[in-house]
């Protein structure tokens, strides 16, 4: 997450990688079942599944159509699968996605020449460490197993696999001499332990249930014996030299460093083993070799030991022999559990902390390292080309100092809903890497959302791109989606996706929110660009003829609900700056409950979305409780983790799902307007930890027909008119270029707003533009002579915090001039604007 805070983690983990897999006979049958189980058993009706002859070097698959029947051949399971999976997909026939699945039979299997198709890719990457914690963290086994049948069809082979980590280091642990109760004093719940593995947190919101371990351990035995079936080289976990803070009673003279992350306090930190501990290698060893002894042999591990982490050495040349050492002791602690391992380490800091992370920086950490031995993941590619405009980590780092490495973007963080991603950088970036001159020993190519089950376009483009070379053609592409998927292309679906490309598909927003969805926000993150909201209306227009295919529903529905967010986003705004400027009038609650009335719209038509409810999640958090207390602990967990989170993180999640918006998102909003309108402080944390205590959602009953009532509702928030509200602008402004990242003294001439003794309060309103406004001190001069301050630290962006001063008057000169003056800086530069809004008690 791209938080700017402290952080460290270490993640080690693991990956079987066997040699080639002698599939034969059992190739057909496993993919026969993928099929059954996503499309049914219709769906294989003249179909003849094959091995292919002979090795190829990478995953092959050939199909080929006549007189109705279809054969395809594939080099493995996963081959096969892709293969059925792309005849029908490059065919307009059909598409499984997390929404659901399409396929048309109806005129048959179309005539088609026998096509054979190559990856250039060893590995087809997937996941990243926190999708356990915003997604996938109280999975059953039932939707494991869809998961790895949507992973197959789609070219998946190297997927993270990281279940029952906890139970593997809990049994470690107790062997080292550890008591129960420091071993619970080390875990989190069971949404936050991404976190844990990483050394962000302990302990936060656990200890869990004592029978999650033995819940975890049989659910991972499930997940591999599948993967393992299919060819999948599954990333394991390993020790990731995070240790419990008891382990000093053990060995008092060990040396520990504790890590601060996000704004936790010391309690819930971690603790991170020196390099030169000597219990370093001996505790990677045992791990590493207590999960080879309950699941099997592994030969890829990752370790992330830095990831997002300021270094304790104040020189570039303690800082390079720290890594080095660093690297040594990593490889060789898990060379010592398994000969045969290599070290896995992802690239997210490289990008994110290029101040830290030097060329010579990655290579000391590289540099006692075989090249065959280590394999960079270069996690958000995407990132470091859009968000960071710092160029390609491969050209940076020359090819990643000679050791293999998988290209990877990161298209989602935290799970968040609403559509956003740059189409036309994804149809071309893994061949950019393939072809690039600094490409060096590059393995694979994948993919490292932080939550899934959204923007599933994005998805089925980016594992297109694997099985191609060169970049993709985005026109042509849409064009075979959409009839793949809603089946059929008419001229107002190629307009949507036109406009849709020229706004949420055609920049890369990474933290896409609505204001109503981050506490007290003036402006959202979402795309709200003039051509998305007519991209909806083309879309939607295409109901008389696609309504019929589940995906066209799902999208229709998902589409009209974040076009109502942003209406009800922009009613919000509206109230929050009648607020500010101390305004109240029945039109600004009209406006603010028109805002509410929409998002109780859009709740009750997202009822009918196959994903986004709130039920469904806890229901899955439920399921993994045997009494009632259980339920209740995974379910409170489970809702934490999508709303308040803990430490300083907030809101981080953004889901657009039914429930959550009618029993949290509107409550919130109006309890907090209320305490605003009293002129009271509202606390938010107050007000959330009932709501994550307790249990179910409010009864709703969905719509009828969720098509159509969707088209007018979008109809209705587009021919809504706002009533006449009063004059909102402030004299008082700072505008773009007026400040910068350097601290200045701004002034304004107050003098009409001072009459006598009294009280002012000058508070501070970002209003545009890329960079918020950090204030140091407001005081108030009187013929250029201070009379009054208020000093302390104020902030004002996408939110606002303390971002009010009061002054008072003690003596008023009739006819003198009066002046407020600020010490203020805007951070990451110079594009801000804003309003001061000065409101008098005389």
């Amino acid at each position: 997450m791209s938080i700017q805070f402290l952080r460290i983690s270490l993640v080690l983990c693991s990956a079987l990688l066997c040699a080639p897999h002698a599939f034969g006979a059992q190739s057909v049958p496993l993919a026969r079942g993928i099929i059954e189980r996503r499309f049914g058993k219709a769906a294989l009706r003249n179909v003849e599944l094959q091995e292919l002859a002979g090795k190829p070097q990478f995953d092959t698959f050939e199909y080929q159509a006549h007189n109705g029947q279809l054969t395809v051949r594939g080099s493995s399971p996963i081959a096969l699968s892709s293969g059925f999976y792309q005849f029908i997909r490059r065919n307009g026939l059909g598409m499984t996605t997390w929404a659901g699945t399409r396929l048309d039979r109806t005129k048959g299997w179309p005539e088609t020449p026998l096509t054979r198709v190559s990856t250039p890719y060893n590995f087809r990457y997937y996941f990243n460490v926190v999708t356990y914690g915003y997604t996938m963290s109280y999975w059953t086994w039932e939707r494991w197993q869809q998961e790895i049948d949507w992973m197959a069809l789609h070219g998946i082979n190297m997927p993270l696999a990281l279940v029952g980590t906890e139970a593997i280091g809990e049994r470690v642990w107790k062997q080292l001499g550890l008591t129960q109760a420091e071993i619970d004093a080390h875990f989190t719940g069971p949404a936050y332990l991404p976190w844990q593995r990483m050394g962000n947190i302990n302990r936060h919101n656990g200890p869990y249930p004592t029978s999650w371990n033995g819940d975890q351990v049989a659910l991972q035995h499930k997940i591999l014996g599948q993967m393992r079936a299919l060819g999948m080289q599954p990333i394991v976990p390993g020790f990731a030299g995070f240790v419990p803070q008891g382990l000093t009673r053990i060995y008092p003279d060990a040396k520990i460093h504790g890590t601060s992350w996000g704004g936790f306090g010391k309690a819930d930190s971690a603790y991170l083993l020196d390099a030169h501990s000597p219990q370093f290698a001996n505790i990677g060893k045992m791990f590493v070799q207590e999960w080879e002894k309950e699941f099997g042999k592994a030969t890829y591990f990752l370790a992330d030991s830095f990831n997002e982490m300021n270094l304790p050495t104040t020189s570039a040349e303690e800082k390079n022999l720290l890594l080095a050492d660093y690297g040594d002791v990593i490889y060789q602690s898990i060379k010592a559990g398994d000969p045969d391992a290599v070290w896995v380490i992802q690239g997210w800091m490289l990008g994110f902390q290029r101040n830290i992370w030097t060329k010579d920086a990655l290579y000391a950490l590289a540099s006692k390292v075989p090249d065959d031995k280590m394999l960079f993941l270069d996690l958000a590619a995407d990132y470091s080309t859009i968000t960071w405009r710092q160029g390609h980590n491969w050209d940076f780092y020359s090819g990643f100092a000679g050791k293999t490495w998988i290209y990877s973007v990161i298209p989602n963080m935290g799970g968040k809903t609403a559509w956003t991603g740059n189409l036309d950088y994804y149809a071309k970036g893994t061949s950019e890497a393939l072809n690039s001159a600094n490409k060096g020993q590059l393995l694979g190519s994948g993919f490292a959302p932080e939550g899934i089950e959204n923007n599933e376009a994005l998805y089925e483009l980016l594992s297109d791109a694997w099985w191609r070379n060169e970049a993709i053609n985005l026109d042509d592409w849409l064009a075979t989606y959409s009839r793949a998927r809603y089946g059929d292309y008419p001229p107002a679906m190629k307009t949507a996706w036109e406009l849709m490309r020229q706004s949420a598909y055609g920049t890369f927003t990474d933290h896409p929110l609505f204001n109503w969805q981050n506490r007290a926000q003036m402006r959202g993150s979402v795309n709200s660009d003039a051509r998305f909201f007519q991209a909806v209306e083309a879309f939607l227009s295409c109901a008389p003829e696609l309504k019929d295919s589940p995906l066209y529903r799902a999208d229709a529905i998902e589409l009209a609900s974040i076009y109502l967010s942003l209406k009800a986003e922009e009613n919000f705004r509206l109230a929050r700056e009648a607020q500010q400027h101390n305004i109240d009038s029945p039109a600004v609650q009209q406006v603010f409950d028109h805002g509410v009335q929409l998002l109780s719209e859009t709740d009750r038509l997202l009822s009918s979305h196959p994903v986004d409810r709130l039920e469904r999640w806890t229901n899955f958090a439920r399921a993994h409780g045997t009494t009632k207390a259980q339920k209740d602990y995974y379910e409170s967990d489970a809702r934490r983790i999508i709303t308040q989170w803990g430490g300083g993180i907030r809101d981080y999640s953004g889901r657009m799902w039914s429930g959550l918006i009618r029993d949290f998102y509107i409550p919130r909003l109006q309890a907090e307007r209320q305490a605003l309108l009293a002129n009271k402080q509202f606390n938010f944390d107050q007000w959330e930890t009932p709501w994550i205590m307790a249990s179910g959602t409010s009864p709703l009953a969905p719509y009828a027909n969720p098509v159509q009532t969707a088209q007018s509702l979008v109809q209705a928030a587009k021919n809504w008119k706002a009533p006449s509200l009063p004059e909102m602008t402030s004299p008082f402004k700072w505008k773009s270029g007026q400040v910068n990242e350097t601290w200045s003294e701004q002034e304004w001439d107050i003098t009409a707003k001072i009459t006598r003794v009294g009280t002012i309060k000058a508070a501070f309103f970002y209003m545009s533009g890329r960079h918020r406004l950090d204030i140091s001190w407001v005081d108030l001069r009187e013929n250029g002579k201070a009379i009054a301050r208020d000093e302390h630290a104020g902030t004002t962006g996408t939110a606002n915090q303390d971002n009010a001063y009061v002054l008072k008057i003690p003596a008023f000169t009739a006819g003198a001039k009066y002046t407020l003056h600020a010490r203020v800086r805007a951070d990451g530069g110079s594009d801000s604007n804003g309003d001061v809004v000065i409101s008098t008690e005389l």
